[in-house]
Formats: C-alpha cells, sequence, structure tokens
C-alpha cells in the first residue's frame, strides 16, 4: 500500500526480485531458501516503504544477505578428497565421492580372459600417461561387463604407488551433462576413467550427438586426462528395429544409419561377451566358492546346474545368485 512521500512496490514485483537476486548467488537454492525469500518479499511489500535514498535493489539485496545464511555454499565440481571413485550428479554438476565400491576381485572374473587382459592392459597405459582407447564393453546380460570395469580400476590403482586412478560413473540420463563434466575435470592434474553403465539410445534420443562429439570430432575434444568406457546389451547402442525404422523411413537411409551406427566406432576398443558354457560357468561357481570358503560337496555341482536351468542362462551372474543363496542356507556371511 503507497503511503504518503513514498513509493510502495507489490509482492509480485518485491517476490521476483528476491528471488532473481537469490539465484544469482546460487544457481540451485535450497527449497527453505526459496521459501524464505518469498516470505521476505512478502514483508516488504506489505509493511516497508521506498524513499528516495533506499532503493528496491538495496533493500532487496539485504534479504538475499540474510538468505545467504541458510543457502549452502556452492559445492566444488571436484572435491578434494581421498576418495579413488565418484558418481557424476548431473543435476547438481559435482562428483559424489563413493567410499567403498561394489565391486569383486579381478581373479574371480573367469571365462573372460582374452577381454579382461585387453582391458587390463589398456587402463593400465591410461594410468601411467599414456595413449589409450576409449572401450565399449558390450553382450548379453550378466556375463561381467560392468564388474569388470570396477574390477580392472581396482587392480590397476593396488599396483600404483603415485596418484591413483579415479573412475567417475556417470547414468545414462545424464549424458546430456557430459560437457559439464569434462569442462569440470579438464584442467585437473589426475587422471580418470568415466563408465557408464547400460548405454544405450532410444528412438527419438539425440543425446548421442554430444557423446559422439566427445568421443571424437569434437572442437575441444576429449581432455587428455580423461577416457570413457560405456557398457552395453546392443553393439551398435541401439536396437536392431530402431537401425531398420531408419532405413524404412529416412529419405537417405543409408546416411541416417551410417551416422548412428558411427557412434560405437567412437570406440576403439569393442570387447565382446557371451553367454558361458557349462564348463564356464561351473569353473565361475567353483573359483567362488574357494574364495568364501563355501563347502562344495557332492550336491554342490548339482545344485549350482540345477540353479542355472531355473534361471534359464548361465552367467557370472547367475553363478553369483546361487553363491548368495547356497551360503544364506548354509548360514555363511559373504563380506
Amino acid at each position: 500500500m503507497a503511503r504518503t512521500g513514498a513509493a510502495a512496490f507489490g509482492y509480485a514485483q518485491a517476490s521476483r526480485l528476491a528471488l532473481d537476486l537469490l539465484r544469482r548467488r546460487f544457481p540451485a537454492p535450497p527449497a527453505r531458501a526459496v521459501r524464505a525469500a518469498d516470505f521476505h518479499a512478502s514483508r516488504i511489500s506489505g509493511t516497508r516503504t521506498l524513499d528516495k535514498t533506499t532503493s528496491q535493489e538495496q533493500l532487496l539485496q539485504r534479504v538475499v544477505d540474510a538468505l545467504e545464511r541458510l543457502a549452502p555454499p556452492p559445492e566444488a565440481a571436484v572435491p578434494e578428497t581421498g576418495a579413488d571413485a565418484f558418481l557424476w550428479d548431473g543435476k547438481a554438476h559435482c562428483l559424489r565421492p563413493v567410499r567403498e565400491v561394489n565391486r569383486i576381485p579381478l581373479e574371480l572374473l573367469r571365462g573372460i580372459d582374452r577381454v579382461r587382459s585387453i582391458l587390463l592392459e589398456n587402463t593400465r597405459r591410461f594410468a601411467d600417461g599414456f595413449p589409450a582407447n576409449n572401450a565399449l564393453l558390450w553382450g548379453a546380460r550378466g556375463t561381467g561387463k560392468s564388474s569388470l570395469v570396477k574390477a580392472v580400476h581396482a587392480a590397476v590403482n593396488a599396483d600404483r604407488t603415485r596418484e591413483p586412478l579415479r573412475l567417475v560413473e556417470i547414468a545414462r540420463e545424464d549424458i546430456e551433462t557430459l560437457p559439464a563434466l569434462l569442462q569440470a575435470l579438464r584442467p585437473r592434474p589426475e587422471r580418470y576413467v568415466l563408465f557408464c553403465d547400460d548405454l544405450s539410445f532410444e528412438a527419438g534420443d539425440a543425446s548421442y550427438r554430444s557423446l559422439k562429439a566427445m568421443l571424437e570430432g569434437g572442437v575441444e575434444g576429449r581432455p587428455a586426462n580423461t577416457l570413457f568406457y560405456a557398457t552395453s546389451n546392443r553393439r551398435h547402442l541401439m536396437a536392431r528395429a530402431m537401425i531398420e525404422n531408419e532405413r524404412s523411413t529416412s529419405i537417405s537411409p543409408s546416411e541416417t544409419v551410417e551416422e548412428k551406427v558411427s557412434m560405437s566406432d567412437r570406440f576403439g576398443l569393442w570387447l565382446g561377451f557371451h553367454s558361458c558354457s557349462q564348463n564356464d560357468y561351473l569353473e565361475i561357481v567353483a573359483a567362488y566358492a574357494d574364495y568364501y570358503r563355501l563347502p562344495a560337496d557332492d550336491s554342490f555341482r548339482a545344485a549350482a546346474l540345477e540353479w542355472s536351468v531355473t534361471r534359464g542362462a548361465r552367467s557370472g551372474r547367475v553363478a553369483w545368485q546361487f553363491i548368495q543363496d547356497r551360503a544364506g542356507q548354509l548360514k555363511i556371511t559373504i563380506p
């Protein structure tokens, strides 16, 4: 309400200005700070007036100064911590340290000796500052693709006496924020393996273009201190039906399909994972049982085979699920 000798301004204007000033300081202010800004704006519009010596900017600046005490300081994109594994928060644009990584020892990954050796050597070269390739681990479900990435990271760091190699997991839905992650890591002295699990693209999804430019072909290019590993059930990162649909509906089918299939060409290493044989499956089960000291009596092999039949598959994941079930029956704790 206007008063004699002063110019009052309304709630909507006060609220808009207060929130604008708040967001200048904090790109993503917490909800309680926004509520406080709204509250103070209502007080300004209802009980305060502006005279010639007090501008709207000055009055609202005092509100924002008070709100700073409620809002946390902006988080560093790359925290200074001793952790060697992180999750990328695509909304807050910062890394979250992972104190205990969910992984299994490299020696327990059986039946994938060739791809294990290739990825381990590639990762070691990168950690030592030498050229290395981005890697796409593709193939059947449960065959150890993501487990291998995490196990290789641990094995490389176990042999290092210098700065540890860092592993950063980025979720599929955060791929569009990859440029922000690379911008944060580019000036850092550490070396980072960026890891995206179960990467694939559906019809109408254009985020593959930003990933393709990051891997190769962008103006800035991939920072020298980063490497990209991805796992997928699809060799070309998209469903066959999607590729066939592009062929049937595009004006230039071959060019459209080539653009999307070329996504996987950006990976220098293609490592294939396939369903394991019965002997490989039993070898994996036996390795788990020996490592975790589970008794393997005469019924153990038959139970393992029966378990794979009920699951309709033989893989490292099925073997691990059997071991967990067996340990539970025997009341044995698996660390």
